[in-house]
C-alpha cells in the first residue's frame, strides 16, 4: 500500500469515527426534540443544556429512559449541617431530596434558606479527570527519562518533546529571555498541556467526554488571575514607572490631565481580563456552533420527517467539518494563552535586556 492510499484509508478512518460518534448522540437530540408536555424542540434550551455545567454527567436519552453518571452533591448549610448525597436521589429533577430540590442545572433549597454547594459538578469532576491524567502522563514520562537519560526519545515521550520544546524556544525564550525563563516555564507548560487537553476532551461527544471545561467563564477567570498574580509579583521599579511616566508620550497626555498613565493603569486589569474572555468566548462558540448543526435537523424535522431526512445529510457533514476545525482551534487557543502569559511575564521587568 502506498502512503497516499494509507493516508487516504487514515482520513476515511478518522471521518468515520466522527460521524459515528454524533449518530451515537442523535437520541439525546432527538429525546429533547417533544417534552412530555408535547412541547415542541427548543432549540436554545438544548444549546445551553449541552454547554453548561451540570450535577449529573448525561451520556444518552431514548424516550424516558435517561442514561446519566449521578454526581456527589455536597451542601452546606449553617443551621443544618453538611448533607451529602449523590444527584441521582432527584431523579434527574422529578423529585426534592433532604429539602432541596434540581432546577434547570441549579440546587435550590425548598424553603430558601441559605446554603453553600460544593458538589462535584460535571465540570470540576473533568478538571480532576484531566489533571490526573496530565499528571501521570509527565511523571511517567520525567521517570523514563531519569532511567534512560541518554537514550532517543520513543512512544508518548517522542509526540510530546516537541512540544514541550516548542514552547519553550518560540513562546517561553523568546518572550521572557534566556536569562529569565526557566522560572516561569514550569506554569507555563502546565497552563498549555492543561487547556489543549481540555480543549480537545471538550470535542469527544462520548463519556468522560463532551464537558465543556475551558468554555466555563469561571475556569478561565482563575487562569487569568493566575497570569496576573504571576505578572505583579515578577515587576519591578521599571514596570511601574512605564506604566505611569510612559517614555516618549508627550507630557500634555500625562499632565495636568493624566491620561496615558490612567490607560496604561486600566491595561494592568485588561490584559488578564481579555485572556479570559478569549478562551471563554472562542470555546464556547465552537460548541454553540456544532450544537446549532445538529439541532437544525429536528427544526427540519418538526416541520416534516422528509425534510428532515432531507437537512441530516449535510448538517452532519458540516459538524464534521467543523469539528476538524475545532482541533486546530483547540491548538491555537492553547498556543495564543500561553504566548500572551509569557509576553505578560516578560513585560513586568521593563528595565531588563534580553
Amino acid at each position: 500500500m502506498t502512503k497516499t492510499h494509507r493516508f487516504a484509508t487514515e482520513v476515511k478512518a478518522i471521518i468515520f469515527v466522527f460521524v459515528a460518534f454524533f449518530l451515537v448522540q442523535f437520541p439525546s437530540f432527538a429525546s429533547e426534540e417533544k417534552s412530555d408536555s408535547g412541547e415542541t424542540f427548543n432549540p436554545g434550551e438544548m444549546i445551553m443544556h449541552h454547554i453548561l455545567d451540570s450535577h449529573e454527567w448525561h451520556i444518552l436519552s431514548v424516550g424516558d429512559f435517561h442514561l446519566t453518571v449521578p454526581l456527589p452533591v455536597i451542601l452546606y448549610a449553617p443551621d443544618r449541617g453538611l448533607n451529602f448525597f449523590m444527584s441521582s436521589k432527584f431523579h434527574h429533577g422529578e423529585t426534592a431530596y433532604a429539602g432541596y430540590r434540581y432546577d434547570n442545572g441549579h440546587i435550590v433549597a425548598e424553603d430558601g434558606h441559605t446554603f453553600y454547594d460544593f458538589s462535584i459538578t460535571k465540570n470540576v469532576t473533568t478538571m480532576i479527570l484531566s489533571m490526573a491524567f496530565l499528571c501521570w502522563m509527565f511523571i511517567s514520562i520525567a521517570n523514563t527519562y531519569k532511567k534512560n537519560p541518554n537514550k532517543a526519545p520513543k512512544g508518548i515521550q517522542s509526540l510530546l518533546e516537541p512540544i514541550i520544546l516548542f514552547v519553550r524556544d518560540e513562546i517561553a525564550i523568546p518572550s521572557i529571555g534566556k536569562d529569565r525563563y526557566e522560572k516561569f516555564l514550569p506554569f507555563l507548560l502546565t497552563v498549555f498541556f492543561f487547556i489543549w487537553f481540555n480543549n480537545l476532551l471538550g470535542l469527544v461527544p462520548l463519556f468522560p467526554g463532551g464537558a465543556n471545561l475551558t468554555g466555563n467563564i469561571s475556569v478561565t477567570m482563575v487562569l487569568a488571575l493566575f497570569v496576573f498574580v504571576i505578572t505583579t509579583a515578577s515587576t519591578n521599579k521599571g514596570y511601574w514607572v512605564h506604566i505611569f511616566n510612559t517614555p516618549g508620550v508627550p507630557w500634555w497626555l500625562k499632565f495636568p490631565i493624566p491620561i496615558m498613565p490612567l490607560v496604561e493603569f486600566l491595561s494592568v486589569f485588561t490584559r488578564p481580563f481579555v485572556l479570559m474572555v478569549r478562551l471563554f468566548a472562542n470555546i464556547t462558540a465552537g460548541h454553540i456552533i456544532a450544537l446549532v448543526f445538529m439541532g437544525i435537523i429536528f427544526i427540519f424535522g418538526q416541520m416534516s420527517t422528509a425534510a428532515g431526512l432531507a437537512v441530516a445529510p449535510f448538517s452532519i457533514f458540516f459538524n464534521v467539518f467543523m469539528t476538524f476545525l475545532e482541533l486546530l482551534v483547540a491548538f491555537i487557543q492553547a498556543y495564543v494563552f500561553t504566548l500572551l502569559s509569557a509576553i505578560y511575564f516578560g513585560m513586568a521587568k521593563a528595565d531588563d535586556h534580553h
